[in-house]
């Protein structure tokens, strides 16, 4: 073993985490932050990692620009918000359950499995032949996905100390960025020049790279768990999940709230859960230890990460709907009218993860970045008919910076919370946090708007207009443009009430990000002191 000497200090910092319910500072993240050839080639394992990550984010953003010429092509019209929900989730359903097969079983070779599952379900997607098997192949592809973003924190949460991750968050919110800018050009220039089906054959190159360079430079210590894995626990927790996401997904589209449908996924979906948790007591290697959420941060981080979910997809959705339907915004470029949303995050996080590296300070982001988030909503909220693009820009900027305080700060606490042990289903969870949060959001904020638009028109354009936007309140260019005069201006004008409706609520469920980030308690990052590490030879 390792014979260990710090500082004082040092010895302060890693008890404090201990007492906080983190573990001890572990040696090989100590030996990871040293420099030479080791720190070098966590460089190069870092690349792997946002490759990989890039993938699972892009993918959404490509198949949904090649949508229409999928149809076009397979028909099926009528199951077309399949090919996204089976993706969606089989991804969110996986995800707890991959974070606890890293754990019990070494983290490198689940990553590798889930990149293999992710790249085998790309490539069937793109040989189907009608659209049940894209669906099909699509929940093959979530499934792999599941494990993607999850593998990547927890390899971080391994390699590199809490106190070192800092350095590294302006590359994550780089990446985020460009998934969600370049995804809409890279799918429509590959829809229209190389057909819909390279929408999937992209991933293939690009996660063999990721692929050999994972299994060439990264070297963690491998695990042989004996523990059996609690299938009980993970089959509840799936039906859990899915009936949550199906009731976001189709509650207030395809089934009325109150729908029979809508109250037995509800009903179905509270029982697995209560079923879960009292599984979870019982079990001796549960998918989702109960003691990690007596941490009061980790719990914090939780409700901070799924607030944030729930405000940026939201937010992801509307905005360029506004932009194009009230100020005349190109859809073809649509990703490019997010940029002074995602810069501003991409920046701040930047500054956010030096600043934490340096000072080993953290508190201060979750608290400024509720409030900037908040704000950001409310001034998003007040946009109107005529409202500049260059006012919504600064209003973008404002919640992208609050969004840059909060994206990776929340993974980097809810890490240090926990014990080495649990680093895979810390990752995991609150990963499933916010993507629980992100869809509440859209659900949530799209009934809103949804029915805001469908009352506006009416009010402006009597029975004609609420007939315009009775399937759907989200009109199309197309569409748009062959609406007469009148009708279009009433349509600009709900789509700003709508814009209102949904932007006043997220700016109020912000409030409760303000709340827990006042509760948070700075505990020391683990790795904060320079340590010298004898390694035997």
């Amino acid at each position: 073993m390792a014979n260990t000497s710090s500082t004082a200090r040092g010895r302060a910092g890693a008890g404090a985490a201990v007492a906080d319910g983190g573990g001890p500072v572990d040696q090989a993240q100590v030996a990871a932050s040293e420099p030479g050839p080791k720190q070098r080639s966590v460089r190069v394992v870092l690349l792997a990692l946002m490759i990989a990550m890039l993938l699972a984010m892009l993918d959404n953003m490509i198949v949904g620009t090649a949508m229409p010429t999928i149809v076009g092509e397979l028909g099926g019209l009528e199951h077309l918000s399949w090919v996204v929900t089976a993706y969606t989730l089989a991804t969110a359903a996986s995800t707890p359950i991959w974070g606890k097969l890293g754990d019990l079983y070494g983290r490198k070779a689940t990553f590798l499995t889930s990149i293999v599952i992710f790249l085998l379900g790309s490539a069937l997607s793109g040989m189907a032949q009608d659209m049940g098997q894209l669906i099909g192949f699509r929940a093959v592809q979530g499934l792999g996905a599941g494990g993607l973003m999850v593998g990547v924190m927890a390899i971080i949460g391994d390699l590199i100390p809490p106190r070192e991750r800092g350095k590294y968050q302006g590359m994550m919110a780089g990446v985020m960025g460009i998934a969600m800018i370049g995804g809409p050009l890279v799918g429509g220039t590959i829809t229209d020049h190389l057909g819909w089906r390279w929408a999937f054959y992209i991933n293939l190159p690009l996660g063999a790279v990721a692929l050999i360079m994972v299994t060439a430079v990264l070297h963690l210590p491998k695990k042989r768990s004996k523990a059996r894995v609690d299938y009980l626990g993970a089959a509840l927790l799936t039906v859990g999940i899915t009936a949550i996401v199906l009731v976001t997904t189709w509650g207030g589209s395809e089934y009325a709230w109150g729908s029979a449908v809508i109250m037995e996924l509800i009903g179905i979906g509270v029982a697995s859960l209560v079923g879960f948790v009292f599984v979870q007591k019982k079990a001796a290697e549960p998918i989702l230890p109960l003691h990690i959420f007596r941490n009061r941060n980790f719990t914090l981080m939780a409700v901070i990460g799924f607030i944030t979910g729930f405000v940026m997809f939201g937010a992801v959705l509307f905005l360029p709907l506004f932009q194009q339907s009230v100020q005349g915004a190109s859809a073809t470029n649509s990703g490019l009218l997010l940029l002074p949303m995602l810069g501003a995050m991409i920046v701040v996080s930047l500054i956010a993860g030096r600043v934490t590296t340096n000072t080993g300070k953290y508190k201060v982001f979750p608290l400024v970045g509720s409030v900037l988030m908040g704000v950001g909503l409310f001034l998003l909220s007040q946009m109107d008919t005529d409202t500049t693009r260059l006012t919504s820009g600064l209003y973008m900027a404002v919640l992208g910076a609050g969004m840059g305080c909060l994206m990776q700060i929340t993974m980097l606490v809810a890490q240090n919370s926990v014990e080495m042990r649990d680093m895979g289903v810390a990752s995991s969870s609150t990963t499933l946090f916010r993507t629980l949060g992100s869809s509440f959001g859209v659900a949530i904020m799209g009934a809103l708007f949804n029915n805001r638009v469908q009352d506006v028109m009416a009010e402006r354009a009597g029975s004609a207009g609420s007939g315009m936007t009775e399937k759907s309140a989200q009109l199309d260019a197309a569409s748009l443009a062959k609406l007469p005069a009148v009708a279009r201006e009433a349509y600009q004008h709900a789509v700003a009430s709508g814009t209102h409706s949904a932007f006043l609520l997220g700016s109020v469920i912000a409030v409760g990000a303000l709340v827990a980030a006042v509760f948070v308690k700075e505990v020391a990052l683990r790795g904060g002191e320079p340590t010298k590490v004898a390694v035997p030879e």
